[in-house]
């Protein structure tokens, strides 16, 4: 996991843990502030390629999702 999800994360771990009042704004922003590290925590790792060997199939993939 890239190191800025890993900060981001640990700073909402530190904001849900602030949120522990008894409200009911507290509890739907402590349920937001949760959901946002588990959809953080389910990013799937980066894979870097072995070697300068390009793969034209998810090169042009990634073209198509930029345009």
């Amino acid at each position: 996991m890239p190191p800025t999800y890993v900060l981001a994360r640990d700073h909402l771990q530190r904001a849900a843990a602030i949120l522990q009042g008894a409200d009911s704004r507290s509890r739907q922003l402590r349920y937001i502030v949760e959901r946002t590290i588990s959809l953080i925590d389910d990013i799937p790792p980066v894979v870097q390629p072995v070697g300068n060997v390009l793969d034209f199939n998810a090169f042009r993939e990634r073209r198509t999702a930029i345009d």
